[in-house]
């Protein structure tokens, strides 16, 4: 009897939840050269926030995956995929003439024994080959354990419930300074609400924690190399990313890791106290936003599309830093294709709908294409931020109107323009929060990609 009550108490008590492991990589290279190479190990002091019962992706996204492996019995124990700066910087001009490095991080449960963390880049036919393994101990003297400067005190946006059991979305300030706390909290408020506005989000808001962190800046705003403004910031946002005026990235990774193990997170937002129209996300990297835009709730939906979702970005009338991809390959994300009439969201196709589906392409783009020559005359002139929100507004009610009126509007197909490519690409609805700024929903087919990424996180909803 006594040894039934001691295993059923056994049973009973809870799962010890392991700290968070983080490897700190330096990934070098050009666009024909890509190595790496170990920069710190470190013992996060928060436990590992992802679900026990889910360690191992299955999504099959991400321009890289890295897996994590017993060392002794060589059983997996964990993976991601994910994707990087590096892997989006090797698709520029820049990276066929020059090497640069850029700092990453490889986060999981800290293992009890040596393991073997391998990463992996897709190849041909999409497939994933192994480009790097290092065998990791968790009992190496120079783990680093040590607490860095406290960014001070951790916001509770929203909690649903354990950690373990829930997505925890960090919303990290950039460019706030030490008084302006509660703007970034009224800040942070706003955005968490407009992505709650938007499906799936909406139905599975109680699948999500929502933490916030603002280290103090000593001056407002963060960096436009492009119009000669540095600030030199604990996280390091900047605009000007790859030369883009509109894409705003850190590379300070080590600084951004260093204050964010304060909060349990799986998915990252950079919340920059700007006002000027940018943003990015990267999946499984991070997402960021410029607080003080007009457009700063769209922006912010989008990108954790990215970030979160590995949505690719659908519209194809904007310049881009990236070279065009040679040929057309099939890409990994969910909601972009080649091929029309095997779309991999062709179970989502309305029925009736024709493959490739009509809608007026030439139209649109003529139109995109003036207001993109307007917006870099405003840039280029330095003019007010306000002359470039009522060009958008006056684009978004063109586009609207355009697509509205589309006879397959609301239904899934396959539109050609996506991936920032004109032709080629398809999209699945003539519209959605990846094609334009208009006051349109996710699509079906991103609905289901970011629905599928809160169950690898979240228990569903019910």
């Amino acid at each position: 009897m006594l040894g039934l009550l001691a295993a059923a108490a056994l049973a009973a008590a809870p799962a010890i939840v392991p700290r968070t492991f983080r490897v700190d990589l330096f990934h070098t290279g050009s666009a024909t050269e890509e190595r790496f190479a170990v920069d710190r190990l470190v013992l996060e002091p928060l436990p590992f926030p992802g679900r026990p019962d889910r360690a191992v992706d299955e999504s099959n996204l991400g321009k890289y995956l890295f897996e994590v492996r017993d060392l002794a019995t060589n059983r997996l124990l964990y993976s991601r995929g994910y994707s990087s700066i590096y892997g989006e910087w090797e698709t520029t001009a820049e990276a066929r003439r020059a090497f640069r490095t850029f700092s990453e991080s490889l986060r999981f449960p800290a293992p009890a024994a040596p393991v073997q963390v391998v990463v992996k880049k897709r190849g041909e036919r999409n497939l994933f080959r192994e480009v790097w393994s290092a065998v990791v101990d968790p009992r190496d003297e120079f783990v680093d354990d040590g607490l860095p400067p406290s960014p001070g005190p951790v916001v509770e946006i929203q909690k649903s419930g354990p950690p373990e059991e829930k997505l925890d979305l960090l919303l990290v300030g950039d460019g706030y300074a030490a008084e302006e706390r509660p703007k970034f909290e009224a800040d942070a408020r706003r955005l968490v609400a407009a992505l709650f506005a938007h499906e799936p989000f909406r139905s599975r808001k109680a699948d999500f924690n929502v933490w916030g962190l603002c280290p103090p800046a000593a001056e407002k705003g963060i960096s436009r190399p492009l119009t000669g403004l540095h600030r030199r910031t604990r996280v390091g946002a900047t605009y000007d990313a790859f030369g883009s005026e509109r894409y705003v990235l850190t590379f300070e990774n080590r600084s951004l890791r260093d204050v964010a193990e304060f909060a349990p997170y799986d998915a990252l937002v950079i919340v920059a106290n700007a006002d000027t129209y940018g943003g990015g996300g990267i999946f499984n990297l991070y997402a960021t936003v410029a607080a003080d835009s007009r457009w700063s709730d769209y922006i912010f939906v989008h990108e954790l599309g990215h970030s979160l979702a590995a949505l690719a970005d659908e519209y194809f009338t904007s310049d881009t830093a990236y070279l065009p991809t040679e040929g057309r390959p099939e890409p990994w994300e969910p909601n972009a294709t080649a091929d029309p009439k095997a779309a991999k969201w062709s179970d989502l196709v309305t029925p009736g709908v024709a493959l490739p589906t009509a809608w007026p392409k030439d139209a649109f783009a003529k139109r995109a294409h003036e207001f993109q020559d307007r917006r870099k005359k405003i840039r280029a002139e330095n003019r007010p931020e306000a002359e470039m929100d009522a060009l958008f507004l006056a684009q978004q009610k063109e586009e609207t109107a355009l697509l509205s009126k589309v006879p397959d509007a609301g239904k899934v197909g396959a539109f050609e323009g996506a991936n920032y490519e004109a032709a080629g690409y398809y999209r699945p609805q003539v519209d959605c929060v990846m094609f334009t700024r208009d006051p349109v929903p996710f699509c079906a087919v991103c609905r289901r990609a970011l629905g599928r990424i809160i169950d690898l996180y979240a228990a569903p909803a019910r």
